[in-house]
Formats: structure tokens, C-alpha cells, sequence
């Protein structure tokens, strides 16, 4: 790759320092700038062509320059035939002027090294184009490569060669000479052209109209550029030393042969023995027929063969030659009128252009750019032709890419843009500025297309308004956002409110509508609806258009109408306009149909917010509430509990260590201290020890539990106790003994305290539902094995009393031993003398104003009585029977939530600090 890159590099460099050499010094280059060498043409194709520019006006030009070094291998005599004889063709050339010929914009000039001149802008020889690449660049330009002749190309190609002969011989009175492919050069537009006058023949009595030639016999000896091509010459000049107009023909009947055989000869000439080949020629010639010429048109082929024929004069002329059928081709006839174009009023260009849209789509896209397009852009410069050829120029522009539009088209097309005169230009690029806006440059459409269409929405014409307004939204969607807020809309909306048609008020309106999509959702809130509201005009379509307008903003799934919209501005301004006089029916029907859908949007809508807005004031209530009630309730439950568990540590301790009177506590155990037995101390360490077991436990989990039908027996409060106590012991007890009311009370009831405290302390008072069954007044169950009767089963159960994880679960059968349930009937005689109707029920306010030691000793059997019934025990918060529905502190309606569960806490402090002191 790197190999051919510089090989490339060193061809490049060596065709620029060819170039360089070759022109340098010359006086062309004192006005001319020489660019890339593109072509080759002359005889033996011995010019070398470039591309150029004039300094002075930039103006396009090509330069052919002959080079000396190809004169190298010659002598000096000879070299100088060779100059001398391409003087005279490029001379002979410049005098004479006409469109079939090369146009010279600069004479030949001589240096030392090189002979150069200027013509217009070509792009190649024939030769070139027909495959012969002599003294061409290398690589091969890839225009000359890939180019290929189209038929109308070749029919008005051989036309125009046809007429440059007819102007040489009737006009000049000249042979040509030497008419080969070499010396027909394509200029930039694809026009023919002849050159190469090098062995032009005047004629020698012009006046006369019969003009006679002389001819020179062929010196085999002269150097090759000094003689013409004999494989496109006449046979006369070789064998009979003779030539006229008609050999020029036979000429031309080489060449067409040629163009149709890709740019290969009817006869190979051998030069050495140049004689021999032309008789050969001449035999073959009289026997030519139809296979030789197979290649060629049918419709062309006999005027060739008679071109070709050994007899001049049988040969038609040039004149006769431009008259043929053949060249009766709409697309020739076409491009031959644009080169007669110059010669015809503004009435025949007219109706020409006019008829030129049908004929172009049969014309191929590069014969139209070349030879067409030119000549089209070249009468802008003609107010009067631009509404003929605009549209021409624009149907040429949909053909082309978007490069080729900028480069060809555009340049030539922003002046026309400006014009305003007449005013058929802007009708006719309003119908295509869906072309204008898609192919032209973002800079060019805001600085010539937009202000044209502006220009259209303010023109005084109201046809011209209602064209515009029309066609603005087949277009808009190529229009960019800012322009079209800011330029088009504002005056769209000052057509609608300042003109005085009323078709013009409704084609805005219209035209609004449908560019509605095309706009900001805002945008159309804010300044098309409130706009609408401006217009004055009450006719029906005008109103139509307003609804128009209102329905396609509602209705559109980008846009819409906020319901305060509607509410406020729609709506008003809707329901006062569906009752004008002027409407119909069915426009009337048509009103109350958006309005009733606005209306069901607006319900909705506001119905769904205030819903919204419900449900959530409602959550936020709740939040409020727990939110103001969760810091309350955990300073309240903590206040609580250290009082709770302040008053039941200390009455537990009092109890467990002093009796029942906790105020003489240190006197009592200093007095006890010496009165106690062993077998007393140490029951009541081993107390002590399970009252602190009991309070290093963990948390009880409430369980369900079912309910268990209450059994009516007693037992005996005594045994119940003295088996509690056994179970306390870890020696066994054989007889137990009773102990009195003080010590039972300490006992039982410290004991249950404390543990109640603790559980207190670990899950809260209010999460434990206030006191668990090892809680208050109920917590000798608890604290040994569950003595209490039936009767109490269902209290318990509501207080979800569960088993410790030291203790055997509550059982029916082990609440009583045998001995006694065997031997005591059951006695419901206390129960009904302590819970009878005589009796009244005390609250615990009433029970705080006694004191601790006669409240415990209700609970102590009194001395001698083996057993009590069960209810004077239970019976702690004065409520008839087992249970606590009866308290409104232990009511477990107050605990079935957590978070109101401690309400009446501090009252239920108060009462518990004056009922324990």
C-alpha cells in the first residue's frame, strides 16, 4: 500500500512538474491561472488540455499547450515545420468565429519551451471520449474514463459538426482538411466543437460560387505532425491529388462510423506504404454494404454509406446532411434551439419554455446539467423570462442531489429569490418550497427562502396571501421551531387580524390548525388560543375555524388543554360563541359537542384531583396522629413504668423482707434477724433466689389459648400454697408449714410483683396488655405452679397467661392436690357471702385508703382455717369473680390497640401510687 502511495505521490509531482515547465514563461500565464492537466487534443492528439482561470476575472477558460520536448527526436528543419504548420491551425482558428467552431479567448503565444493558447472551458476531445488516451494524465481523469455518450448526445453532436462544415464550405469557402476525432473538442456544456485547422484549404476563387481547391501531393518524408490522419482522409487526396467540400464529408462519414463503433476506423491505413492501403480502401469502399455498417442507426445508415462513397459527388453535402430525418430528434431539435436561443424574441422563448417541462424527462440528467441548465440560468437576467423559466430550472433541481443543487443551481438561483417583479416568481416558488427547504443550506432558506415567504404573507395581493397561507403546511415541517414561532406565526396572526377578507381570515385559521402539530404545547396555550379570542369577525366559518382550532388543541394527544384552560379561558370564550345567530344547525351541534367533551374532561379531571386530595388528607390525619401520639406514648409508658416498676420493686422488697409494712422495714429486719429459725432463713433465701430468677428470665410470648370451660371446685388456699412453696425448694419438704398472712403475702405477692416488674421493663407495659398474668394481684400462679380454681380459667385466658420457661404449664388437675379435692366438697359459701348482692363493689381508689397490711391480710386464711375459697383470693381489684372486665384500668377493650392502649396511664399511676403507697 505504502508502495503504491508513493507512486502515486511521484506521478502527481511529475505531472505538476510537467505542467510547471511546460507554461512557465509563457506569456499566458501573465493573465491566466493553469490549474490540472484534463484532456488531449489536435492533431495526434498533441495538445496537452488544461483547466484555468483568468486573473483578473475568474472567468473559466482552457489552456492547450504544446509542448517542445516532443519535438525532441527532430531535426531542426523539422521542428520548425512542425511549429509553423500548428501556428497556422490555432491562427486559422482564432479568425474564424462561430458557434460549431472553438471559441479562442486568448491567441497563441510562443516561449522557449512551449506554445500555449486559450479557449472556453472544455472537457475533452472526441478521441478522448471514444477511448484514445494519448498524452493524457496519468492515473486517467475518471470524467473522460467513465464517460459515456448518450444518443442524443451523438445525433446532436454530429449535427453540430454537420452545421460547422455547412459554415466552412458555403460561409468560408474552406476544406477543413483534416476533420477527425481528435480535432472535435466536447466543451464544458457537451457541445462539439471543430478545431485543428492545421491543413485547411482556402479556396482559391471565393467570389465565384463554384470554389476550387488545390491539394499538396502526400510527402511520406514530412514528420508525422505535419500530415493529417490518413485513416479519416478522402481517397482523392492520395490518389488523385485532388479535394473539396465533399471529402470533408467523406470526413465526417469516418467519423460517424466511429462514434458508433466505439471510436474505431472503417479502414486501418498502413503508413509505411500508404498507396497500396488506399487502393485496397477504394476497392473495399465500392463494395460496401449493410454488414459493414451494422452498428450504426438504421434511420442514418444509407446517408453514411453515401458519405462513404468513392465518388464525391455523389456524397451529400453539409447542408443536406443537417436536413436529414435523423437529426428530426425532439431532444437534438431541443438542444439545437438553446444554441439558436440568443436569436429569439422573448415571444418565442416563452412559449419554447413553456412546452420544455414535457421534453426534459426524456433527455438524460447529465445532457440537462450540461447543455440545458446553463443555458436556462443564463436568462435570469431577464425580469420578463423568469415566471417561463423558473419552473424549469426547479424541475431540473428535483433531479439533482443535493451537492449538485448547491453547486449548480443555487448560486444562480439567490438572486431570483429577492426579485418581486413580477409576481409570478413568488407563486411559483411558494409551489415548490418543499424543494427550496429540503435542498437548500440552513443559512441560504433563513436568508432568502423564509423572507420571500414572509414577503408573501404581507404582499397586498390577497391571492398571493391565500396561495401562501395554503401551502405553508405542506412545508412547515421543514421550517425550523425558532423561525416559525417567531417570524411566520406572528405574521400569520397579523394576516388574520388585519385584512379585510374574510377568505384570507380563514385560510389563517386554517392554516393555524394544521400547524398546530408542528408547535410547543406551551406555545399554543399561551399565544394561539389567547389570540383567538382577538378576532373580531363573527361569520360562520370564521367561528368554524375558531372551534376548529380550539378542537385540535383539546383533542391532540401532544398538545391538549389544561382544565384550568378550559375553565377559564376555553370554555367563556366557546359557550357565548355556539349561540351566535349566525350559526346552523349542524354548526351549532358541532359547538355543543366539544364543549360537552371539554366538560367531561374538566368533571374528570377535577373530580380525580379532589379524590386525590382526599385520600390523602386522610393518610395524613392518620400520620398526624400516630406521629403526635407516639412521643406522648412512649414518654408516658416510660413514665409510667419506672413508677410501676419504682413502687412494685420497692413493695415487693418490703414485702420479701419486712411483712406487711413497708415504713418500718429497717426495724422489723433488725428485729427478725435473731428470731428467725435456720429452716426460716433458709426457705427465704431460697425465695429471694427464685424471685431473682424469676426476674432474669426471658420475656413471655403471648399464645393463644384456648378457652378451658371453668370447673366448679374450691381448693384449699393453704395446701395450694405449702405444694407452691415445696416446689420453690430444691430439698423436699415433707410437711409444710402454713405460713402466716404476712409471710404469704410477702411471698406470693413480692414474688409476682417483681417478676411482673421485670416483664414490664423488657416489653412494656402497654405491649403486655398492662400486667401478664404474673402481673398484679394474680401473680402466685405464676411464680409456682398454677393454683388457681376453674372458675378463674377464663380471665386467665383473656390475659393470655402463659407458662415461664421454669414453670410446668397450667393444668385443670393440678391446680388443688388430690388429698384435698377428695376430701372437700366444693364450697361456694364464701364466694356468695363475699360477691352477693349485699356486697358492693370497691374500686381501687377505694381500696388505696386501707392499708397495705389489712388489704394483704383480706388474701391470708385466718389462723386454724386449712383452706379459703378461691374467690376471696382472686378477688384483688374488687371486681365479682376472676377477671378484670370490670376495671377500666385492666379493661381489655383499652388494650386491643397499641397505640391508644396507654391513655389512661398516668390516672392508673396515680391510683396504684395511693393504693401502694
Amino acid at each position: 500500500m505504502e508502495l503504491m502511495l508513493n507512486k502515486l505521490k511521484s506521478t502527481v509531482t511529475k505531472v505538476t512538474a510537467d505542467v510547471t515547465s511546460a507554461v512557465m514563461g509563457n506569456p499566458v500565464t501573465r493573465e491566466f491561472d493553469v490549474g490540472r492537466h484534463i484532456a488531449s487534443g489536435g492533431n495526434k492528439l498533441a495538445w496537452k488540455i488544461f483547466n484555468g482561470f483568468k486573473k483578473s476575472t475568474k472567468q473559466e477558460v482552457a489552456v492547450f499547450v504544446f509542448d517542445k520536448k516532443l519535438m525532441d527526436k527532430y531535426q531542426k528543419f523539422e521542428k520548425d515545420q512542425i511549429i509553423d504548420c500548428l501556428k497556422r491551425g490555432v491562427q486559422q482558428l482564432t479568425r474564424l468565429r462561430h458557434p460549431r467552431l472553438l471559441t479562442v479567448q486568448h491567441p497563441l503565444e510562443e516561449s522557449r519551451d512551449c506554445l500555449a493558447f486559450c479557449t472556453e472551458p472544455v472537457s475533452a476531445s472526441l478521441a478522448n471520449i471514444l477511448g484514445n488516451w494519448d498524452n493524457l494524465p496519468s492515473p486517467l481523469p475518471s470524467d473522460i474514463k467513465e464517460y459515456n455518450l448518450y444518443d442524443v448526445e451523438m445525433k446532436y453532436g454530429l449535427l453540430q459538426v454537420s452545421e460547422g462544415l455547412s459554415f466552412l464550405h458555403s460561409s468560408v469557402k474552406m476544406v477543413h482538411g483534416n476533420l477527425t476525432p481528435e480535432n472535435i473538442i466536447l466543451n464544458k456544456s457537451g457541445a462539439w466543437k471543430i478545431m485543428g485547422f492545421d491543413f485547411c484549404i482556402q479556396s482559391i476563387n471565393p467570389s465565384e460560387q463554384e470554389p476550387k481547391f488545390s491539394s499538396k501531393e502526400w510527402d511520406p518524408n514530412l514528420p508525422s505532425l505535419c500530415l493529417p490522419n490518413p485513416q479519416y482522409l478522402a481517397p482523392e487526396y492520395i490518389l488523385s491529388v485532388s479535394c473539396e467540400t465533399a471529402s470533408d464529408m467523406y470526413s465526417l462519414g469516418a467519423i460517424m462510423y466511429a462514434v458508433f463503433n466505439n471510436g474505431k476506423p472503417i479502414f486501418e491505413v498502413n503508413k509505411q506504404d500508404i498507396y497500396k492501403s488506399f487502393s485496397r480502401q477504394l476497392d473495399q469502399l465500392s463494395r460496401l454494404g449493410s454488414s459493414n455498417l451494422q452498428n450504426i442507426p438504421e434511420d442514418v445508415r444509407e446517408h453514411v454509406k453515401l458519405l462513404l462513397n468513392v465518388t464525391p459527388a455523389v456524397r451529400p453535402d453539409a447542408d443536406q446532411m443537417t436536413k436529414i430525418p435523423f437529426f428530426d430528434d425532439v431532444g437534438a431539435m431541443t438542444l439545437q434551439y438553446f444554441d439558436s436561443l440568443f436569436q429569439r424574441d422573448n415571444l418565442q422563448k416563452s412559449q419554447f419554455f413553456k412546452g420544455l417541462p414535457k421534453v426534459l424527462p426524456k433527455l438524460p440528467k447529465r445532457v440537462i446539467v450540461q447543455r440545458i441548465l446553463p443555458c436556462l440560468t443564463s436568462e435570469f437576467v431577464n425580469p420578463d423570462m423568469v415566471p417561463f423559466v423558473l419552473p424549469n430550472v426547479l424541475l431540473i433541481a428535483e433531479e439533482c442531489t443535493k451537492e449538485e443543487y448547491i453547486k449548480l443551481i443555487l448560486p444562480d438561483l439567490s438572486p431570483v429569490f429577492k426579485q418581486q417583479e413580477p409576481i409570478q416568481i413568488l407563486l411559483i416558488f411558494l409551489q415548490k418550497m418543499d424543494l427550496l427547504l429540503t435542498k437548500t443550506p440552513p443559512d441560504e432558506i433563513k436568508n432568502s427562502v423564509l423572507p420571500m415567504v414572509y414577503r408573501a404573507l404581507e404582499a397586498p395581493s390577497i391571492q398571493i396571501q391565500e396561495l401562501c397561507l395554503n401551502i405553508i403546511p405542506t412545508f412547515a415541517n421543514l421550517i425550523d421551531y425558532p423561525s416559525m414561532k417567531n417570524s411566520l406565526i406572528p405574521r400569520i396572526k397579523n394576516a388574520c387580524l388585519q385584512t379585510s377578507s374574510l377568505a384570507v381570515r380563514v385560510n389563517s385559521l386554517v392554516c393555524l390548525g394544521k400547524i398546530l402539530e408542528y408547535l410547543d404545547k406551551w406555545f399554543v396555550l399561551d399565544d394561539i388560543l389567547p389570540f383567538l379570542q382577538q378576532i373580531p369577525s363573527k361569520e360562520p366559518a370564521v367561528l368554524m375555524g375558531i372551534l376548529g382550532i380550539y378542537k385540535c388543541t383539546f383533542s391532540h394527544k401532544k398538545l391538549g388543554i389544561t382544565k384550568e384552560q378550559l375553565a377559564g379561558k376555553v370554555l367563556p370564550h366557546l359557550i357565548p360563541l355556539s349561540i351566535e345567530n349566525n350559526l346552523n344547525l349542524n354548526q351549532f351541534n358541532s359547538f355543543i359537542s366539544v364543549i360537552k367533551e371539554m366538560l367531561s374532561k374538566l368533571e374528570a379531571e377535577h373530580k380525580t384531583k379532589l379524590e386525590q386530595i382526599h385520600v390523602m388528607q386522610e393518610q395524613q390525619k392518620s400520620l398526624d396522629i400516630t406521629n403526635q401520639m407516639k412521643p406522648l406514648e412512649e414518654s408516658k409508658v416510660s413514665s409510667t413504668g419506672n413508677q410501676v416498676d419504682k413502687t412494685f420493686t420497692n413493695l415487693g422488697m418490703c414485702i420479701l423482707t419486712s411483712g406487711p409494712d413497708c415504713k418500718e422495714n429497717g426495724l422489723m429486719t433488725n428485729q427478725r434477724k435473731g428470731s428467725l429459725t435456720l429452716e426460716e432463713k433458709q426457705k427465704l433465701a431460697k425465695e429471694q433466689e427464685q424471685a431473682q430468677k424469676l426476674k432474669n428470665q426471658q420475656p413471655l410470648k403471648p399464645q393463644p389459648h384456648a378457652i378451658i370451660a371453668p370447673v366448679k371446685q374450691t381448693k384449699d388456699l393453704t395446701d395450694t400454697l405449702r405444694d407452691n412453696i415445696a416446689s420453690l425448694t430444691t430439698q423436699p419438704i415433707s410437711k409444710p408449714k402454713v405460713p402466716s398472712s404476712s409471710s404469704f403475702s410477702s411471698v406470693g405477692i413480692g414474688m409476682a410483683f417483681s417478676s411482673s416488674v421485670e416483664n414490664t421493663k423488657r416489653n412494656g407495659l402497654n405491649a403486655n396488655m398492662g400486667f401478664q398474668p404474673s402481673g398484679f394481684g394474680m401473680g402466685i400462679g405464676t411464680t409456682s405452679q398454677n393454683f388457681f380454681s376453674n372458675a378463674g380459667v377464663t380471665g386467665m385466658a383473656n390475659m393470655n397467661m402463659l407458662p415461664t420457661a421454669n414453670m410446668p404449664p397450667y393444668s385443670p388437675m393440678n391446680t388443688t392436690s388430690p388429698v384435698v379435692q377428695q376430701s372437700r366438697p366444693p364450697d361456694m359459701s364464701a364466694l356468695d357471702s363475699l360477691f352477693g348482692p349485699q356486697k358492693p363493689k370497691v374500686s381501687m381508689n377505694q381500696l388505696s385508703q386501707q392499708k397495705t397490711n389489712q388489704w394483704l391480710n383480706q388474701f391470708a386464711p385466718p389462723q386454724g382455717t386449712n383452706s379459703s375459697p378461691l374467690g376471696t383470693q382472686m378477688n384483688v381489684m374488687g371486681q365479682p369473680g376472676f377477671g378484670l372486665q370490670g376495671n377500666p384500668f385492666f379493661n381489655p377493650q383499652n388494650f386491643t390497640q397499641p397505640t391508644n392502649s396507654m391513655i389512661n396511664s398516668s390516672s392508673a399511676s396515680k391510683d396504684l401510687n395511693d393504693l401502694f403507697g
